[in-house]
């Protein structure tokens, strides 16, 4: 922990989130519902545990959970996502509203339904997931929609985050589109891949921020059988032209590469106290990641501070988002033991 950044510093980069440009998050929207109750007994029908609810709630999912989390930081966002002509789309537009999140980016189409996730946990486990949702690949005239409204909020935004669940709507020519568009503004661009999209849509992005299981799926779409870490961050910087590359480690951390400022891999440990669930840990560190660099961090400046923030959310039930306050008491926390 020797080289974490000074109290200062990160004083100094998250007192910016406020006043930093708004970031422009396009990806796969939809909603988590999370059933919760307990089991007491089987079912006489099947041998299936019946589950006694005892709650039930609704948290905006996938890339929405990028602009919830980058809101809680107190940083403004616009999101753009397709929905369905369905309840569920009225719903999700409820959800953004209820987090004072703006609804301009979102289009509708009746090709697909929007994307829902049931949960159904006790205390002690989840039981099962029921999906509704299609992964088919978004029609010409949707993908066109939404690159007509994304390129309004090109003026007034300072970066873009792809984030990619690979369920249709991050065509291989909208994200070249984006990518070009809007680093010919001189905006940044991070990505957060998707498992199964290849490698090359994402060429030329300013960030990537896959996780290791991710970068090593696509060093072998690449063509490369290789397993060394410090090789597979070389090959995706290379081949994917890339100017900067996080890898998260879960339990392991974050592994940094650089080109113009930290050429050779760098790994920072996890500062995770305990980790009850990994869900939404990746849309956390994305959105701090983006949001410190607009601030005016080095990428190991941020890769600290996100680290920080998957380290809150983890510690938490569900789909999760971290606030300013829990974000600073927990580096507070945290460089005090480290000079104990």
């Amino acid at each position: 922990m020797k080289n974490i950044i000074s109290l200062n510093r990160f004083n100094e980069i998250t007192s910016k989130f406020n006043s930093i440009q708004p970031i422009v998050v396009v990806g796969d929207v939809g909603i988590d519902k999370y059933t919760f109750g307990e089991v007491k007994r089987i079912s006489p029908e099947a041998p299936v545990p019946v589950l006694e609810v005892t709650k039930e709630w609704l948290k905006l999912g996938l890339a929405a959970n990028i602009s919830h989390n980058l809101k809680t930081l107190g940083v403004k966002s616009t999101l753009c996502g397709v929905v369905g002509e369905d309840l569920n789309a009225n719903l999700f537009d409820n959800l953004l509203e209820d987090e004072r999140l703006n609804t301009w980016g979102i289009v509708r189409t009746k090709s697909r339904p929007t994307i829902f996730k049931e949960r159904v946990t006790t205390n002690t486990q989840q039981i099962c997931r029921i999906d509704y949702e299609s992964s088919e690949t978004i029609d010409r005239e949707t993908e066109q929609k939404i690159l007509l409204r994304v390129e309004k909020f090109l003026d007034g935004h300072g970066a873009l985050i792809l984030e990619d669940y690979a369920k249709g709507l991050l065509t291989k020519s909208l994200i070249s589109s984006l990518i070009i568009k809007f680093k010919a503004e001189g905006k940044l661009v991070a990505v957060d891949p998707g498992r199964t999209t290849p490698p090359l849509y994402y060429k030329g992005a300013n960030l990537l921020k896959p996780n290791l299981s991710e970068a090593k799926i696509m060093v072998e779409n690449l063509g490369y059988k290789e397993k060394k870490l410090e090789t597979i961050a070389k090959i995706l910087v290379d081949k994917l032209d890339l100017q900067m590359l996080v890898i998260t480690l879960g339990a392991e951390g974050m592994a940094l590469l650089d080109v113009n400022n930290l050429p050779e891999l760098k790994i920072i440990p996890t500062v995770a106290n305990e980790v009850f669930d990994v869900s939404g840990a990746g849309d956390t560190a994305i959105s701090v990641l983006t949001s410190s660099l607009l601030a005016g961090a080095t990428l190991e400046e941020a890769a600290w501070i996100g680290n920080c923030a998957s380290g809150v959310v983890v510690g938490k039930k569900g789909t999760a988002t971290v606030n300013i306050d829990e974000l600073s008491a927990f580096f507070h926390r945290l460089v005090t033991n480290v000079n104990h």
